[in-house]
């Protein structure tokens, strides 16, 4: 299995070509967007992780 690192990493790699391809985003800002595009990730993906970790202790 993959690190959920580089899974992240890949959901705003994937996320970023999107808005590209649909025009909301330009590569010429792709270094800010893509900062706070991975750290939304990131953060909503580490948060969800913890929780399901702490519910799976509490059932165990």
């Amino acid at each position: 299995m993959k690190s959920i690192d580089e899974l992240i990493l890949r959901a705003t790699k994937e996320m970023i070509v999107k808005f590209i391809e649909m025009g909301r985003l330009s590569p010429s800002n792709l270094h800010e967007s893509f900062k706070d595009i991975y750290a939304t990730v990131n953060d909503t993906v580490k948060k969800n992780v913890n929780k399901a970790v702490s519910s799976n202790d509490q059932q165990n």
